[in-house]
């Protein structure tokens, strides 16, 4: 039946398989996409929305790299906010509710329409290996499709066991059954596996909600977009959200329920994500709070469906629906679908490079919740990394990684290898070290030229994101050369109630102040003349206000960034024994050999290697 030998087989059609199988697609392998259920290809398992905070960042970084996320989430939005405005642009992080059915029919026809790729509906119930090597899959039904590599993306089927109160059943979506089989060929051959769980909260009809008890959460008044290309355009029209909140009748009626969950009676015993908790796992944890916040967010442009964002549990039905009826605004609630929690199999990421090949199995890729991470953005950016180093494999190439400093994935995957994760492991800010230099606003510029080198990432891409570039440069060029008289700036300073001025200086200096805007310099003839004249567009001009109003704090990120890449210069090879290390700490040598960090920086954030043990390594290697 499958008469050829596939360069990539890609397991799973969720985020991570998506992007894994367009990834490697377009750049020119073979590849072969196997799913359960062709007609779920990138559903949206849980809410209805792509972005967020950090998320948002990865969007952008997967978009220009030449993804798809970004391009499907533009089409398919029905709101968009750039969050965290109010702060530094290192803080800004783009977010837009989704259409849950038309994305998903969105990714299908992108993945339909993108040349090398082939589809399969049958569930995979094994991997082959040969010597270390991984050779193919075997499907339920007993066929062997032969491949040069595999990337794993099975989310949450691995498994799969879903809890609604004292109720369980198999399953790796609402609807739709667990995966099986995987799980132990991978721990015959080796592999290390653990269990961890997720929620969702119930669906309800919008018909039966009153809004006017909410209040209403609009998106933008000037919505941007995610996707750097001119495929997808800005929103016109757009949905709200709504906002409610629970009360201390909420959660006297959900203490009820207790003694009947899956969470507190030891039904679920594995870790579930600490940053999107369910909702009695909030008030048993927060009891001093009386409220907690309910996001009302619509399923798509013209569906009743709403997702109640805030209320993720998996209590039994009768309490959830008893429970929500008290929230303002809910008093007739119907629902379409209870909320549930769900336990699957993962494998800790520490047994992974940075390629996302596996340790144990050449040519074996592991993309998304399997690594135990939680959330969309997360796993499309993996599959993305996995989809590109399982064909450069192929094609024995050199690897593609990104550093800590180059992206926000690049922080995702070091976290997941070197640090490992016991709980769902989700993106955010703080997490970058280099958060100034890992802006939403310049993914294109750090990623899309290392894309094009390595032939993913297209010309049209290249292009403009060069003449983005050099726009935004000259635009920097001309307010550091351009003087401007105190006549004409005073007003503005008086205006934001900034110090007047008794002579003329460079607008760099003056538009460097913190309380003076870009808005505040195209009152001045000449800019908004230079403007006009150079043709420069809304991104172009906010690349120009971030590099003139943030240059110091980027330079200074910049260089720190350079020592560090100092430290990720020194390799560590591969077979290298660390137990002939006497002078390095015994927790020290025990992690080390177990991680094999592939750089001198990477082993110096291995949780329990300290600085007096990366000295030791420094010395040994005669630096």
């Amino acid at each position: 039946m499958f008469q050829e030998k596939y360069d990539v087989i890609v397991v799973g059609a969720g985020h991570a398989g998506s992007e894994a199988a367009a990834a490697a697609a377009n750049m020119g392998s073979k590849t072969l996409l196997v799913t359960m259920n062709l007609q779920t290809i990138a559903q949206m398992s849980c809410n209805p929305a792509m972005g967020g905070i950090a998320k948002g960042q990865i969007v952008r970084e997967i978009d220009a790299m030449g993804g798809y996320s970004g391009i499907v989430s533009d089409k398919t939005a029905i709101q968009f906010k750039m969050l965290n405005k109010s702060k530094g642009p290192a803080m800004w992080s783009p977010r837009v509710q989704s259409d849950r059915m038309r994305f998903a029919e969105t990714w299908r026809l992108m993945l339909e329409s993108t040349p090398n790729l082939d589809f399969y509906q049958e569930m995979i119930s094994g991997i082959i290996v040969e010597n270390g090597i991984i050779k193919g899959v075997r499907t339920s039904l007993g066929l062997t499709i032969e491949g040069n590599s595999v990337v794993l993306t099975n989310g949450t089927f691995l498994n799969g066991l879903i809890h609604i109160g004292e109720k369980q059943f198999g399953g790796g979506r609402a609807g739709e059954k667990a995966s099986t089989g995987i799980t132990k060929d991978l721990i015959d051959l080796g592999f290390e596996a653990g269990r961890m769980k997720t929620g969702t909260p119930p669906r309800v009809d919008g018909r039966s909600l009153n809004f006017s008890k909410m209040i209403e959460q609009p998106g933008d008044e000037i919505p941007e977009k995610f996707s750097y290309s001119d495929k997808t355009t800005t929103l016109k029209n757009q949905r709200s959200c709504h906002m409610s909140y629970t009360s201390l009748d909420v959660h006297d009626i959900l203490r009820e329920g207790f003694n009947r969950s899956p969470m507190f009676n030891g039904s679920i015993q594995s870790l579930g994500p600490r940053y999107c908790p369910s909702i009695e796992d909030k008030i048993n944890r927060f009891a001093d709070k009386d409220r907690h916040q309910l996001f009302v967010e619509p399923e798509g442009w013209d569906t009743v469906e709403y997702y109640i964002n805030g209320f993720s549990t998996s209590l039994p039905e009768d309490i959830q629906f008893k429970a929500l009826r008290k929230v303002a605004g809910f008093e007739n609630v119907k629902f379409f679908r209870p909320g549930y929690a769900i336990e699957y199999d993962y494998f800790p990421p520490t047994q992974l490079k940075h390629t996302l090949e596996t340790k144990l199995v050449s040519g074996l890729y592991f993309a998304g919740q399997i690594n135990g991470t939680t959330g969309y953005e997360e796993a499309a950016s993996q599959g993305l990394m996995a989809g590109i180093n399982a064909h450069l494999k192929v094609r024995e190439k050199e690897p593609f990684i990104l550093q800590r400093n180059e992206a926000y994935i690049g922080v995702l995957i070091d976290d997941l290898i070197t640090k490992g994760t016991e709980e769902p492991y989700r993106m955010f800010t703080s997490r970058a070290e280099y958060r100034t230099l890992l802006r939403q606003d310049n993914a294109d510029f750090r990623l899309t030229p290392k894309s094009f080198e390595i032939g993913l990432a297209g010309e049209e891409r290249m292009r403009k994101m060069e003449e983005k570039k050099r726009k935004s440069s000259a635009f920097v060029q001309f307010f550091k050369d351009t003087s401007v008289a105190p006549e004409e700036m005073n007003p503005i300073f008086q205006a934001r109630e900034s110090a007047l001025v008794q002579q003329s200086d460079k607008m760099f200096k003056f538009f460097s102040r913190p309380e003076i805007t870009m808005e505040d310099m195209r009152g001045i003839g000449s800019v908004a003349k230079y403007i006009s004249e150079n043709d420069l567009d809304d991104e172009m001009i906010q690349q120009t206000e971030i590099q003139v109003k943030y240059s110091g704090y980027i330079a200074k990120e910049k260089n720190n960034a350079d020592k560090l890449n100092r430290l990720e210069g020194l390799k560590i090879p591969a077979s290298f024994d660390y137990s002939k290390l006497k002078s390095l700490s015994y927790e020290a040598r025990e992690k080390l050999s177990k991680i094999k960090p592939a750089t001198v920086s990477q082993a110096s954030r291995i949780s329990g290697v300290s600085p007096n043990d990366v000295s030791v390594l420094l010395v040994y290697m005669g630096r």
